[in-house]
């Protein structure tokens, strides 16, 4: 049996923790995969290089309305493809051959399982134990269990941006964030895309003013089909390269409805490693979601209770599944692995996302009904501002009926609960209300606190602050007037 000081399980974000304060610890590092994680070769960074030059298109497309006609002629996705790939694949090589150089690194590319507390067993027999181990083994697709699951014209998300050719149509299966993604990233670069859904709405977890909005905006670039839940695919008959995809009515089996595609994208969730870690054998908690057991400062749980020398990070244990979430727990884990006698806790109050589609959607803190829900709880009130992207000079030029900005905060105080934006640039309009809501700034303070650039799209956001009913503070100076040029 190998013994070492550190095993980190996972090269992705768990990667990171390692610095020159680790240099004097005899370390591992164990991924059977592709080394640099889902974010890196499968997740975040693939798909938005793909994303941009899809919303360039489709920019293209809708320019006509703003008096210049342009059109999309030529979709080289070979060339995209092996420009995006050529870079990443050679980031994850580089980084495994850095980390192959430390002389205090292993690095263990197998599979491994726990086989008893703190201790591994690898897909070739040997076994692994250490007095710290980090779980940072990441999560995989969800692939249901249906007839024709296995042909090659089926992909997760993880295999489907390294096929060869552009599609002609795609049957994108599931209604969250990778299927919206790739319903904008196909549809505008030329496929026939049609997404379809088990539930009645898309996008479940978002607030449902945007989630309806959302529906509307997407059913005019591809078509939704909701409703129906996947039965299986099968090989077209005469055409060896395409498929049907067969669907039925959740509530009535016997109503179905068949689709042709040439791709077929299953985007119906990631779950954690946990199983395929037999984290249990470990002596680790596991929830009934799938999720690692952790407590605040990710320690892994064992009957609720820290288990000594074991940490968790990212989506094995996360149920935000975000690279930037589990960065962040990532600088926990370092910092408690180092500081035993200092733990930090991970602030997971104010995480918040995006997805990349057509139009762009970010969320932070509670929708509006979960805040309701809170305010009878607490015994106060909220106020909710929407603001449309439409009603500010930017939207002016940019001829915008789609856009919004949605805060809810308390009424009495001005403190900001949420946050919920779809349009041009919602990623980012959204961060200085993630940096109020974090840093403790009421919504007239942010609004009035500051100056907010005209005619820049920023508008929509100090616009929707100055629309909540709220009290009005007195912005405190500065420490000192320092005046520019």
């Amino acid at each position: 049996m190998r013994e070492f000081d550190l095993i980190i399980i996972g090269s992705g974000s768990g990667n990171s923790i390692l610095t020159e304060d680790f240099d004097g610890l005899d370390v591992a590092i164990v991924d059977g995969g592709t080394f640099g994680g889902v974010c890196l070769n499968v997740g975040c960074i693939p798909t938005k290089m793909y994303v941009y030059p899809a919303t360039l298109a489709r920019h293209a497309v809708e320019a006509d309305r703003l008096g210049v006609r342009a059109e999309v002629r030529d979709v080289r996705w070979r060339e995209m493809r092996d420009r995006i790939f050529g870079r990443i694949d050679a980031i994850s090589h580089g980084g495994l051959e850095y980390r192959r150089t430390l002389p205090n690194v292993t690095v263990v590319e197998e599979r491994v399982r726990f086989t008893g507390p703190r201790t591994l067993r690898t897909a070739s027999g040997h076994e692994l134990t250490s007095r710290q181990i980090v779980v940072a083994a990441g999560s995989r697709p969800v692939v249901p269990d249906v007839p024709g699951i296995d042909l090659p014209q089926v992909h997760t998300s993880d295999t489907v941006m390294r096929i060869d050719e552009l599609p002609r149509r795609v049957v994108v299966v599931g209604g969250g964030y990778i299927g919206a993604e790739f319903a904008h990233m196909f549809s505008s670069l030329g496929s026939r895309v049609t997404q379809v859904n088990r539930s009645h709405r898309i996008l479940r977890y978002h607030d449902p003013e945007i989630a309806q909005r959302f529906a509307r905006e997407a059913s005019r670039q591809w078509k939704l089909e909701a409703g129906w839940s996947l039965a299986g695919v099968e090989e077209s008959a005469g055409d060896g390269s395409a498929v049907t995809v067969t669907f039925h009515d959740p509530e009535d089996p016997e109503l179905t409805m068949r689709l042709p595609a040439d791709v077929v994208l299953v985007a119906t969730g990631r779950q954690p490693n946990t199983d395929v870690l037999d984290a249990r054998a470990g002596g680790l908690d596991v929830r009934e979601d799938g999720l690692l057991a952790v407590d605040e400062f990710q320690h892994a749980l064992h009957g609720g209770e820290p288990v000594e020398g074991v940490w968790a990070l990212g989506d094995i244990c996360s149920p935000y599944q975000l690279k930037h979430v589990a960065n962040a727990e990532a600088r926990t884990v370092q910092h408690n692995l180092l500081h035993p006698e200092d733990l930090r806790a991970t602030d997971h109050r104010f995480v918040p996302s995006a997805v990349f589609t057509s139009p762009q959607i970010a969320s932070v803190g509670m929708t509006q009904a979960e805040a309701e829900d809170w305010a009878v709880e607490n015994g106060t009130e909220i106020t909710v501002k929407v603001q449309d992207y439409g009603a500010t000079a930017y939207g002016w030029a940019m001829e915008d009926h789609t856009g919004l900005c949605k805060i809810v905060a308390e009424k009495g105080t001005g403190r900001l609960l949420g946050a919920h934006l779809i349009g041009e640039e919602a990623s980012l309009l959204i961060q200085p209300l993630v940096q109020a809501m974090s840093f403790g700034v009421d919504a007239h303070a942010m609004a009035r606190g500051q100056y907010w650039i005209h005619p820049a799209l920023s508008e929509v956001v100090e616009n929707a602050l100055l629309g909540l009913d709220v009290p009005e503070h007195t912005p405190l100076p500065p420490h000192e007037l320092v005046r520019g040029r």
